[in-house]
This record gives structure tokens, C-alpha cells and sequence, in this order.
């Protein structure tokens, strides 16, 4: 019997021992309560080494909260916004309420939406069935611009593992700045799905700059095949080529992107798994916002590792080297490793 490409996936991961990702600070005079030390980094409240950098958090998951985030972070943002987010597949039951992000895209000037269509054949694979799900799942209070509708741009990655170049949708050059509005949950391939996994994979064209982050370059003119998904390289390999993109996006727009975790409803499926998605395990915790993207997705991580009822990401993320995102972050220095989480509630 033939498997889908979801169901392979879901198969994919061994369990391994978690890659160091450095030392991390929890600290500071607003900080919320202390953390216990997780796989890969160290608890340091006040009395790290060196710089860290700031992830402001709240509990409360709505628009007046996330609004009042944004706004601690959000000097340097200007001019034509783009606020990625994703979009998910039709009917997705984890994706961001339309709601809050109808409400927190009202309060910034000069913006929209954008997306990409993807790699695999499903709801979003081209631009017309794509826009056809966003009105499914009611993205219709503003624009959304889908960047590869008409093709794709070339960024290059400096120093990359892999990568030399990778391509984004053609539209990406016509924004000032970013606002990456990430739903953090799991992730099938990825061990789970951050700001990272949101600009790396989600601004790359879908015929071209997602194969190369996916370390698939043969076969450009037809969708992956199961006997391609199997060829395609994953844990570490895989997480180093999605910090090659993500670095690309990060060093093109220099201070102008910031960075927006929502950890609600956190299945270990991403939302390009629609309504196949595994229900979440774990609570909801909050939202993080950082103009750092290493610091506010290891926060997030660190905050489901402290979490009681974790066990089913945690898996996740372990089975799949998902570690290896904030490690290979690191090393790219696309971040501050060290970091303060302030409560704002």
C-alpha cells in the first residue's frame, strides 16, 4: 500500500540524543519565575556572562496582549510591512485566530499579509487553489500577498552551511520590514515549527527556494514523489539548511524584522497538516516577542521543556534533532543564545 507524504513524514523521525545549543539565561528584574534547566542549556538568572537579549512574554493569548507586545519591539519597523504568518491548509483547527491577528494587523500601518505557496500538492500548492484557502479560512480583512505568484528572488546566504543562495518569493524585496507572526508548535520534519521554521521554509518560493531548503533539487517540475520525500535529508542536515534560509531573510533585512511566537494549541503537526493534525498534548503557555530570532525560539522550547505535560512535543522535537535549529543559529550568529524573558503581565 502506497503512503502519503504525511503519513511518511509522521514515520520519519529516530529518536537521538538532543545537540547542545549553548548556554541560556533566564533573568532579569521583570523576569517570570525561575526555569529548571533543560537539554542544551544551562540556568543562569542574573549572573551570566556577557550580553543577552530580551524575549518579552505574556500568558494571555489574545490581540490586546499580542498588540502590546509588538510594541516593545517594534522600533525599527517601517515603510511596507509584511506580516508572515501561516496561513494553513483548509479547516486547520490550530491555526492563529483570525480575530486576534485581524486586530493586531489593524494597528500597524502600511501592511499585509504574506505567504508562499507550497512544495507538496495540497490546498496552497498554486496560487489559485492557495487563494481559495484563505477565504476558507477567513484571511480576508486584509491583502495577502502570495510573493511567488509570479516567481522568485535569489537572496544569498553568507558563510551557510549549505546553501550559497536560496530563493524567495519575487515579492519579498518590495517590503521595508517583517513582523514574523509565527504560530510555535511541533513540526514533522523540523521537531518543531518557530520563527525560524516560519521565514526559512514559509518565504521560500514554493517551486524552487523550498527545494532547496528541503535538499531536493532534482525533479524541479513535478511534486515530490514519496520515493523523493524519502531521498530528502532530515535531522541535522535539514535543520542547518533551514538556518542557511533563515539567515538570508535575517541578513537582508538587518533590524528591520522582529519576531512574534504564539505558543497556543501546540500539536506536534505543523498547520500544512490541516485538519490530519494530531490534537495538542499541552497546555497553552503565551506569547514571546523578540528582535532576536535564536533567543525567542529557544525561550520557547525552554518553556515547553518546563512544561508538565510536554512529553509528546518533547519526543517530537528530540526525534527529529529539532535542537539543531537553535545550535546551527548559533553558530551562523543569527542570535543572541543568552537571553532575559520579562514578563509584561
Amino acid at each position: 500500500m502506497e503512503i502519503t507524504r504525511r503519513d511518511f513524514l509522521k514515520l520519519a523521525g529516530t529518536t537521538a540524543v538532543v545537540a547542545a545549543a549553548g548556554g541560556f539565561a533566564f533573568g532579569g528584574e521583570n523576569a517570570v519565575h525561575a526555569q529548571a534547566p533543560v537539554i542544551g542549556s544551562k540556568l543562569v538568572q542574573k549572573n551570566y556572562s556577557g550580553s543577552a537579549a530580551k524575549v518579552y512574554f505574556t500568558k494571555n493569548i489574545d490581540a490586546d496582549h499580542l498588540i502590546a507586545l509588538y510594541r516593545r519591539i517594534n522600533g525599527s519597523i517601517y515603510g511596507k510591512v509584511g506580516i508572515k504568518l501561516h496561513t494553513g491548509e483548509k479547516n486547520g483547527p490550530n491555526i492563529l485566530p483570525r480575530d486576534m491577528v485581524q486586530k493586531f494587523q489593524a494597528q500597524v500601518p502600511n501592511s499585509n499579509i504574506i505567504e508562499t505557496n507550497t512544495m507538496y500538492i495540497g490546498d496552497r500548492y498554486t496560487t489559485a487553489g492557495h487563494r481559495q484557502t484563505l477565504k476558507v479560512n477567513g484571511w480576508t480583512f486584509c491583502d495577502v500577498d502570495i510573493m511567488d505568484e509570479d516567481g522568485g528572488v535569489a537572496f544569498p546566504v553568507k558563510n551557510g552551511f549549505h546553501l550559497q543562495e536560496v530563493v524567495m518569493g519575487k515579492n519579498l524585496i518590495n517590503y521595508d520590514s517583517i513582523i514574523v507572526l509565527t504560530h510555535f508548535k511541533g513540526h514533522t520534519m523540523g521537531g518543531f515549527g518557530g520563527s525560524l521554521k516560519n521565514i526559512a521554509i514559509g518565504m521560500a518560493s514554493g517551486q524552487i527556494g523550498k527545494r532547496q531548503v528541503h535538499g531536493y533539487t532534482e525533479g524541479t517540475n513535478m511534486p515530490p514523489t514519496n520515493s523523493d520525500w524519502a531521498s530528502m535529508p532530515n535531522q541535522d542536515k535539514f535543520m542547518e539548511l533551514m538556518a542557511d534560509s533563515g539567515k538570508a531573510t535575517c541578513d537582508y533585512f538587518g533590524k528591520h524584522i522582529v519576531f512574534l511566537n504564539v505558543m497556543r494549541r501546540m500539536s506536534v503537526d505543523c498547520d500544512c497538516e490541516g485538519t490530519s493534525a494530531a490534537e495538542p498534548t499541552i497546555h497553552d503557555i503565551g506569547i514571546c516577542a523578540s528582535t532576536d530570532i535564536l533567543a525567542i525560539d529557544q525561550a520557547c522550547v525552554d518553556m515547553v521543556y518546563n512544561a508538565n505535560d510536554s512529553k509528546d512535543l518533547k519526543e517530537r522535537i528530540e526525534s527529529r534533532h529539532g535542537m539543531r535549529q537553535l545550535s546551527a543559529m548559533a553558530e551562523l550568529k543569527m542570535g543572541n543564545p543568552q537571553y532575559e524573558l520579562i514578563s509584561v503581565d
